[in-house]
């Protein structure tokens, strides 16, 4: 039993780079954004969602409404998200039903959707789809960061912050 479990460890882990071949990498937990939030959930279901901006040791940030930072994939095209299957359960996509609202310090126009072929409906910011990371388990955790070189935090600008 123990001896499965570690299997599957290391295939969530092997499968969490998503494109890169270096193995994932973790970054220290860090603060909490500056604005208060409930407790984040991993359900990825589509529901109405506001993107928001908090300010972390990165720098200015975008968030879920639950607080839980956001990132883009480098290996994406514009509008258009590669990242399916075992990639997608590592890197869930912020999906939403009707049209994403932007909080404080999001430009709206920078807002939009894109159709996914695994089905749903992403949030895009600049182009770029937008995703949570698995291992992020409380808001303002950005262990995400960096990993595999493609994924990073998304700028208030809807750039990579590769910092």
């Amino acid at each position: 039993m123990k001896r499965l479990a570690l299997v599957g460890l290391t295939a969530v882990l092997a499968f969490s780079a998503c494109g890169g071949d270096t193995e994932p990498t973790t970054q220290p937990n860090t603060p909490a954004p500056t604005q208060s939030s409930p407790s984040p959930t991993l359900d990825s279901s589509p529901r109405a969602t506001t993107v928001n901006v908090a300010t972390s040791p990165l720098g200015q940030i975008l968030i879920d409404a639950e607080g839980r930072t956001l990132y883009l994939f480098m290996n994406d095209t514009p509008n258009t998200s590669v990242c399916t299957g075992g990639c997608a359960q590592n890197w869930p996509p912020l999906l939403v039903i009707g049209a994403p609202t932007g909080g404080l310090g999001v430009e709206a126009s920078k807002l939009g959707t894109t159709s996914r072929t695994d089905g749903g409906t992403q949030v895009t910011y600049n182009g770029h789809p937008l995703y949570h990371f698995s291992s992020d388990s409380a808001p303002g955790e950005t262990k995400g960061q960096g990993v595999g070189g493609n994924w990073f935090v998304v700028s208030p600008q809807g750039e990579p912050i590769q910092s």
